[in-house]
């Protein structure tokens, strides 16, 4: 029995209770949903299987001593099919415990489930643009993109699983002062001079000004000889030159991207080109818009946007008086074109911004709020911290490449894509993360994406080992599984649906992995004490532990049918953070 079974158990047992008078003042209408109600596992397992405070919830509204209606709701809970006992503890704790077959009904769930296991349709109807990574494409994506990659790719997964229609989506900001940095980077390079002062640096420069140089070359251009233009102080201005290592390069960086991110198992839906808002008119028309709800109004030259009526700190300029439009000019566009597009038109705009956009949160949201739209809902921000990569316990700053960052393909190269998202993927985005790539090469037990492949890779050897033994688990007896590792594996299988289904709430991907290391523990605990082929037994071993090293065939095939359900949660929590599940490690 899973512990949503049980909540929908516990919740109309109170409401039949409540409606023959039994609690107090209660009203029926008083007693929460299932889905509201918490249904825990004890923390001491002598206290039964799973434990609710539902009695402490309803004491106060009955008129009741908390632990009398735990004791009224206990003695009802006890007449129930497939609880074995119950009792009350402390204040009011309801203590529950489950015969062995109905403990073990969640195996036969998990295996005719299957890869379904775990996903619900609670989201259903709701379409989430998710917005992740994003990086401006004037280089290769550094190490805080890449935890965006994991994090995005997983997050989306985890809301897919809970039944939302998610359209992954990529911001190229390809419009504005970066991509000029970019492009005069390129000239100077390609002319062997020093880097501009706020250029880029790093040896892909070199690379990608190269072939810009090939390629113009292949099509009958020497670009090197196209008139170049200098500004009063000298730098590189606005040429024919400079146009053409920017229209060259720019695509050169966009496949880049793209395959830096195909090789790290992400797919993006949209590429979106932040310079298409200007070519088709869409910043202006927003901005009259705008204009209409009188959020938009002339001073000093320039055009601003009343965003401090929405909660920002201040007015906002999106229109500077020299007549360039200001970045928040094209952040007004794309959250209407999110809202509004043809295809697939979102319900809640999700951005996934760095640790340095905080200051944006107040006129992102405020954006929100002037189309009539509600903050926090149509439109979220989650802000991720710092990734620090360390090796041989000290900080890793330099790429052989970039030059003064770690890229994705660097850390991919050190550890292998399979390590590398499941580390960026395992701790809250909020908190910084330090990647140990000593720890993620190497094949121990402190390694977490090791320890949890390994406990699948394991459950596949037992496959192999019980089909040579002969044993069959077709019909196996499953209230056979009653010892205390067996119970302990079974409670842990049953936590995977409310598992999924609070990551995707709560957007908290990093709950799939700790769920994943936790069943991992309790799968290799229960793997060294009840086995399911029999081993050879020594001298040495323990006679009280004999039964469990040589089970009886019945025994055997209710824990490889076990085994295999374990096995099948594993993978699907794998395939949530876009992890491989190996056969053999």
């Amino acid at each position: 029995m899973s512990p949503e079974a049980l909540a929908r158990i516990i919740s109309s047992t109170a409401v039949e209770l409540a409606q023959a008078g039994r609690l107090g003042d209660l009203d029926a209408s008083m007693v929460p949903a299932a889905e509201d109600l918490a249904v825990m596992r004890p923390k001491d397992r002598s206290h039964g299987d799973w434990s609710t405070n539902i009695a402490m919830q309803l004491a106060k509204k009955a008129g009741m001593n908390p632990r009398d209606m735990g004791q009224t709701l206990a003695e009802a809970l006890a007449q129930a099919d497939g609880i074995s006992g119950v009792d009350v503890a402390g204040p009011g704790f309801i203590n529950i415990s489950l015969d062995s077959a109905s403990a073990a009904a969640v195996v036969d769930t998990v295996l005719s489930e299957g890869r379904s296991y775990g996903a619900n349709n609670h989201l259903q109807g709701r379409t989430l643009n998710l917005e992740f990574v994003s990086a401006n494409p004037t280089g290769p994506i550094h190490i805080g993109g890449t935890r965006w990659a994991a994090v995005g790719d997983s997050m989306a997964r985890v809301l897919e699983a809970n039944g939302a229609k998610v359209v992954r989506e990529y911001y190229f900001n390809d419009h504005g002062t970066q991509i000029d940095r970019f492009a005069r980077s390129l000239v100077a390079a390609a002319h062997h001079e020093p880097v501009p002062a706020d250029g880029y640096k790093g040896a892909y420069i070199d690379e990608i000004a190269q072939r810009v140089v090939d390629q113009a070359k292949a099509d009958g251009l020497d670009v090197l000889a196209l008139p170049r233009v200098r500004d009063e102080d000298g730098a590189e201005g606005d040429s024919e030159q400079r146009e053409a290592f920017r229209s060259r390069a720019v695509p050169m960086m966009f496949d880049e991207i793209r395959r830096s991110m195909q090789d790290f198992r992400v797919d993006f839906d949209v590429w979106f080109h932040e310079n298409s808002l200007y070519e088709s008119g869409q910043v202006q028309e927003a901005i009259e818009e705008l204009r209409t709800r009188d959020d938009i109004y002339e001073k000093d030259g320039a055009t601003w946007f009343r965003s401090s009526r929405y909660g920002d700190d201040k007015d906002r300029v999106v229109v500077k008086s020299d007549g360039n439009a200001a970045y928040v000019a094209a952040d007004i566009a794309y959250y209407l074109n999110k809202r509004r597009r043809e295809k697939d038109p979102c319900d809640e705009a999700i951005y996934m911004l760095g640790a340095d956009h905080h200051g944006y949160i107040g006129r992102m949201m405020a954006i929100c709020a002037a189309f009539g739209d509600t903050p926090g809902v149509n439109m979220q921000i989650l802000i991720g911290q710092l990734v620090n990569v360390l090796k041989d316990g000290q900080t890793v700053r330099m790429s052989k490449r970039a030059g003064n960052v770690v890229t994705i393909d660097d850390l991919v190269e050190a550890v292998g894509v399979d390590a590398a998202r499941y580390s960026l993927a395992r701790t809250d985005y909020n908190q910084t993360v330090d990647i140990d790539l000593d720890l993620l090469a190497s094949h121990t037990n402190e390694n977490p994406v090791y320890y949890v492949q390994y406990a699948h890779a394991r459950s596949k050897n037992v496959d192999r080992n019980a089909a040579d033994a002969g044993i069959d688990s077709a019909k196996a007896d499953l209230s056979l599984l009653d010892t205390e590792a067996d119970n302990e594996v079974l409670a842990t299988l049953a936590l995977y649906p409310n598992v999924v289904q609070t990551a995707g709430d709560q957007k908290a991907p990093h709950r799939v992995a700790h769920y994943l290391e936790q069943l991992a523990g309790v799968y290799h605990r229960w793997y060294n004490l009840e086995r399911v082929v029999p081993m050879e037994l020594t001298g040495a071993d323990d006679p009280a532990r004999q039964t469990d090293k040589n089970p009886e065939p019945a025994r055997a095939a209710a824990r490889l049918r076990l085994n295999d359900a374990v096995q099948q949660v594993i993978a699907n929590g794998l395939d949530l953070l876009g992890v491989c599940a190996p056969d053999r490690m």
